[in-house]
Formats: C-alpha cells, sequence, structure tokens
C-alpha cells in the first residue's frame, strides 16, 4: 500500500515538473529523414557528434551513443533519462547553446519520432525504473533562503565550484568526461541555464547532477556532501534568488544614458552613487570574422554606467569573468587554458564623429572611417594594470598613440571586473562628446584563462552614448513666458471687443 501511494506521489511531481510532457510512443524510421535534415550536422550521421561543430561550439553538441543527458528527472542511480526529458529537450531547446528549440518547426509526434530514433543510437531500450524523489516543496522564502545559503557555502559545498556569490568563479578546473573544458553555471544568470530557474528543475539539477560532467548529485548517500530533500529545496530557493534582476540584456535599449553627477565624476570603480546611474547590459558574442576567428567565449555579457560633469566622462564597464587572469600567478595559471593572456575590456568610438547617424564597420573600423579603442588590461605579476588608445582603420591596421588623458581603475571581486575608465571633455579631446548628442559607442572584453588573445575576444554591436543635459530652470522660464503671454493676449483681446462693443453702442 505505501509503494502504491510512493508511486502516485512520484508520478503527480512529475506532471508538475514545469513543460512536463506525457510519454506517447516514437517511430524511429519515421525520424530518420527528420534527423538527416535537422540535427546530422551538428550531431553526426552515428549520433557520436564526431563532426567539426564539435570543436566550434561551447559547450559541444552532445554525443547521443552515450546515453547521457544533462536534464533528467529519473533518480541519481539510473543511467538514462526519462522519454520526457529528451523530448523537452527537442522542444525546448538548451538555452546557453548552439541547440534551438524546435518546438515551433516540428510536430508533437515528429519529436516523439526523434525520441525514438536518438534512444537507438545509445541502445536503450527500457524506461528508467527509479525515478527522481521530489518530496514536499519547500515554498521559497526569506528563511528558507537563509538555510539554503548557508547549506550553499558550508563545507565550500557548492561554492568550491560556483563561488561564494554564485558567478561561477571556483578554483577548480573542470573537464567533463570527454575531456572538453567546462565552466561552472554563473548561478545569476538564469537566462544561460540549460533548463530553467523554476526552483523544480534547480532542485532536479542539485538532485541527479549533471552526467558526463562534475555536477555531483546531492542525493546520493554515497557521497559525504549528500542533502535531504528539504534541505535540497533550500538550496533551490537559494540559488533561484540569485538572479540578477536589474543588469539583464533588454534588447530595447541601446543608449547608454550618461548622467550629470554631483560632486564631479565618480572616481572610484565602487563609487556609491554608480548604483544610482541607469545600467545599460549588452550580450557579448565572439569574434567570427577576422583572423584568427574566436568560437568558443566564456564572457557573455557586459554592463555599462556613465557619467560625467562639466570636465570629465567616467564609463564603469562591468562583466562576470569565472577566473581573475595575471600571467605569471601560479593560481590563475593553474585553472587557465595553456595560452594565457590578460584579462581585458576596450571601449570602441569613431575617431571623427559624423554629422550624420552613419557609424564606423563595427570591426575596428576601416581607412574610410577609422575608430579609437580605449583598452584596459589587467596586467601581470611583473606588470602592473595598463590603459591605451588604439586608433584602428581595420584589422590589420592598428596603431598606438599616448594616452595620457585616459586613466583607469579597476577591482576584481566575487567572479566580477568592474573597471572605470576616465577621459576629459573639450576641445582638445578626440572623438569630442558633448551633451545632447548620441555617440556610437561598442565594446570588447577578453578572458585571458580562455585564450583569448589579439583578434580572439568578445564584442557588441555599435549602441549609442548620450550624455544627458543637466535639468535647467529654461524649460520652465519659456513655458512660463509663454503662458504670460497668452494671458496678456486674452486681456487684450478682451478689452478690445468690449470697446467695440461700446463704440456700436454709441
Amino acid at each position: 500500500m505505501m509503494a502504491a501511494v510512493r508511486n502516485l506521489l512520484i508520478v503527480l511531481a512529475l506532471l508538475l515538473v514545469p513543460g512536463a510532457a506525457h510519454a506517447k510512443s516514437g517511430d524511429a524510421e519515421r525520424a530518420e529523414p527528420i534527423y538527416q535534415k535537422r540535427c546530422i550536422g551538428c550531431h553526426g550521421e552515428e549520433g557520436d557528434a564526431d563532426t567539426e561543430a564539435a570543436e566550434r561550439f561551447n559547450p559541444p553538441p552532445r554525443d547521443f551513443t552515450l546515453g547521457l543527458y544533462k536534464v533528467k528527472t529519473s533518480a541519481f542511480s539510473e543511467d538514462y533519462p526519462n522519454d520526457e526529458d529528451i523530448f523537452r529537450m527537442i522542444r525546448d531547446g538548451m538555452p546557453g547553446t548552439v541547440m534551438p528549440g524546435w518546438g515551433d518547426m516540428l510536430s508533437e509526434q515528429d519529436m516523439w519520432d526523434l525520441v525514438a530514433y536518438l534512444k537507438a543510437f545509445a541502445e536503450i531500450e527500457e524506461a528508467p525504473e527509479a525515478q527522481l524523489d521530489y518530496g514536499t516543496q519547500v515554498k521559497s522564502s526569506p528563511e528558507s533562503i537563509a538555510v539554503g545559503r548557508k547549506l550553499f557555502l558550508d563545507g565550500d559545498r557548492c561554492s568550491e565550484c560556483h563561488g561564494v556569490a554564485g558567478k561561477g568563479d571556483g578554483i577548480k578546473k573542470l573537464k567533463d568526461d570527454n575531456g572538453f573544458r567546462t565552466w561552472p553555471r554563473n548561478l545569476t544568470k538564469p537566462w544561460f541555464y540549460r533548463a530553467t530557474n523554476d526552483p523544480k528543475d534547480i532542485f532536479q539539477r542539485i538532485s541527479v547532477g549533471i552526467p558526463g560532467t562534475q555536477m555531483p548529485s546531492f542525493a546520493d548517500p554515497k557521497s559525504k556532501k549528500k542533502l535531504g530533500i528539504e534541505e535540497r529545496w533550500h538550496i533551490a530557493n537559494f540559488v533561484a534568488s540569485l538572479a540578477k534582476t536589474r543588469e539583464v540584456v533588454d534588447a530595447a535599449k541601446t543608449v547608454i544614458k550618461a548622467a550629470r553627477t554631483e560632486g564631479g565624476a565618480p572616481e572610484d570603480p565602487v563609487d556609491p552613487r554608480w548604483d544610482a546611474v541607469e545600467p545599460a547590459t549588452f550580450v557579448l558574442v565572439p569574434q567570427l570574422i577576422g583572423d584568427t576567428r574566436f568560437f568558443t567565449p566564456s564572457n557573455d555579457t557586459i554592463t555599462v554606467r556613465a557619467a560625467y560633469d562639466d570636465k570629465t566622462l567616467a564609463l564603469l564597464l562591468e562583466w562576470d569573468d569565472r577566473t581573475k587572469s595575471i600571467p605569471g600567478d601560479a593560481k590563475a595559471m593553474a585553472i587557465a587554458d595553456a595560452e594565457m593572456g590578460e584579462d581585458a575590456v576596450a571601449v570602441q568610438l569613431p575617431l571623427t564623429l559624423a554629422a550624420s547617424s552613419e557609424k564606423p564597420y563595427f570591426l575596428y573600423g576601416d581607412a574610410a572611417k577609422p575608430v579609437t579603442l580605449w583598452k584596459w588590461s589587467s596586467g601581470t605579476t611583473e606588470e602592473a594594470e595598463t590603459v591605451r588608445q588604439v586608433d584602428a582603420k581595420g584589422l590589420a591596421d592598428l596603431s598606438e598613440r599616448e594616452a595620457t588623458d585616459l586613466t583607469a581603475r579597476s577591482i576584481y571581486k566575487d567572479g566580477t571586473w568592474r573597471v572605470l575608465l576616465r577621459r576629459p571633455l573639450g576641445d582638445a579631446a578626440e572623438p569630442k562628446i558633448e551633451e545632447g548628442r548620441f555617440v556610437p559607442i561598442s565594446f570588447m572584453a577578453w578572458d585571458g584563462s580562455n585564450s583569448e588573445v589579439d583578434s580572439k575576444h568578445t564584442l557588441t554591436t555599435w549602441y549609442w552614448l548620450l550624455l544627458e543635459p543637466a535639468d535647467s530652470a529654461k524649460p520652465y522660464f519659456v513655458a512660463g513666458l509663454v503662458a504670460l503671454l497668452l494671458l496678456l493676449a486674452e486681456i487684450w483681446w478682451a478689452r478690445s471687443a468690449n470697446r467695440r462693443r461700446a463704440e456700436e453702442t454709441v
């Protein structure tokens, strides 16, 4: 009787999993032409991902012959996922990877047929028997989140890889079972989770682990770090609470609004006045055009704030980077790739601002429309951080100029770089940046521990920088003057009308 009740609860729990689909039978033969058209380019004819894409994508495509899937709701002791898990990955895709969701292009039956086809690669014939036990979900609350944080940090249980602030800045160099480099998940960016950041999905990952990677199961009774069901729910609630809510990408936000600040433009990257400045966050993409092309980035977004006064423009650049890349530092080099460089960031601007809204070529400009870069580098054990100005007429035509008027200050903490660039305003500065004028601006970033040097880096497209004019009493004065003139006109009109009526009466 108790076993029947338990099985019923497990079934109900599966039905409550976000996006769950009821398993249907699939036909592998019907799926073959679909696989040949949609999947073979990445996963290969034999399903072993032995394709050129394996070297170009991060993470590489799934090897279906192993039967290992990152998202599964079967118990940690089971080798294979439920059919519903495979269906969900086909339908929804894998955020943060090149695996798209096919739910808008394939019918439901097509996707169930693909499930059967993929299972055949690993000769999966029987459904897993043991299922993940969700127990009773603990509702998120400040108390639950506090307990979860303590468990997260206790004995470096989770922070060893994910870092104290959950940004993936752990101290280990991780590889998956196939030898590919893997990075711990940045838990503050749930839009890159392979599943969702619903506490049920997070609970599943904590309980089952991620097969094929070094993410363990915390439901494993043999583990020294084993957690009970309630404890796993507390950690799931804590992890869900880490999601950024302000520094997120908004496709509609294309303008960086520089605020005029009291007491001068900030001189410190942690000046509390920055909290009041509106941020703009942009996606970083790998440089795939000029030699040498770059396919496997680790940094994915950059957040920019801008402030100014009569004499100075200040730009605060902030991005999550799992490693502080300082060549020569033993700890940094231990977790870095072989070709280690410095962490770096650059601001790109047109060298001369055009009268029109036309922008230079977004990758280092060209001879007709050159650009200038303000580039900061993190330094090495032998040299301090540097900031320099580089003019460019294309990727192969770079020339450094003396940057005596460009300064930088930086701080790295809990997996995040904050770099403050300051430059004078005025007629002598190039390019000339003025209040009320939209200035094209873009950004580049280098993760030295990920072998990002020279043209191997991430970048954004062009956006706009706007120095918002300070509040002034002039608009109110003009409005008041107009109102006064209208009032005087009405009085004059009324008196004129009364005078005409009086004359007509006489």
